[in-house]
């Protein structure tokens, strides 16, 4: 008898999940992006309203192909509903290296010949923007909360009003493995954090803090350290994360 309740929650579970799917877009992304081989699979799958701007870029798995094995728009926060302003724009490559999450209400641009690399288990909270102009990268377990900016790039041209010196308009971002990015927080160009590095909440990340070493608590505006030997207990959270975010379907 145990054996059928368990089966039943999973099949419950698992009907939910694709009550919530947008199938026309799932179709449609994974139609559109991979050989017809990879795309039955499935390995893509959108939750809620998206609109797809640009698609002429390429999207790249470099992981075991599995069903529903990122996904957008995916409701794992406390927050059930959507607003519908979800949007991607890929002209550059989005590369994913494993099983992938994003919120709700995602902004996705990715420019021509930029790179968007996403690593195990990264993910990003609802209403989080991404802009990628050179190159972003999430390294495994690289987490970033909600209503957060990531942009590598100024947009416009800033200059030395002496010397007329052209200051660069973007610089590469990489978010270390076992990184939580606090709620409302800005990752500018140029930002690299060390692995098990924690952001603060409403923070402005703008440089290297690799010096800073493993294990620290950055925040302000902008960042700084402000605590050492401190982490999230990512071993005490892993079974909870893969069982609510990896979905088995």
């Amino acid at each position: 008898m145990a054996g059928v309740r368990i089966t039943y929650r999973k099949l419950k579970k698992k009907f939910k999940v694709y009550l919530t799917v947008n199938w026309f877009a799932t179709w449609y992304f994974n139609l559109k992006m991979f050989p017809f081989s990879v795309a039955r699979k499935l390995p893509v799958f959108f939750y809620g309203s998206v609109r797809f701007s640009n698609l002429n870029g390429e999207f790249i798995i470099d992981a075991p192909i599995r069903k529903g094995m990122i996904g957008f728009g995916q409701a794992y926060e406390k927050t059930t509903r959507h607003i519908g302003i979800a949007e991607i724009a890929l002209e550059g490559k989005i590369l994913c290296k494993g099983t992938v999450q994003f919120g709700k209400d995602y902004f996705i641009y990715v420019a021509n010949g930029a790179v968007l690399e996403l690593g195990e288990m990264a993910g990003m909270a609802s209403l989080g923007k991404i802009i990628c102009t050179h190159k972003v990268k999430f390294n495994t377990y690289a987490r970033v909360g909600s209503e957060c900016q990531i942009i590598d790039t100024d947009f416009h041209q800033m200059i030395n009003t002496v010397t007329n010196e052209k200051y660069p308009i973007s610089k590469a971002i990489s978010i270390g493995a076992y990184n939580y990015v606090g709620r409302w927080s800005s990752i500018m160009k140029g930002t690299v954090t060390p692995n098990y590095c924690t952001v603060a909440s409403n923070s402005l990340c703008n440089k290297d803090y690799t010096s800073l070493g493993e294990n620290t608590l950055i925040g302000g505006i902008p960042a700084k350290l402000l605590k050492e030997n401190i982490s999230r207990d990512w071993e005490g959270e892993r079974a909870m994360m893969e069982q609510s975010l990896n979905l088995k379907l």
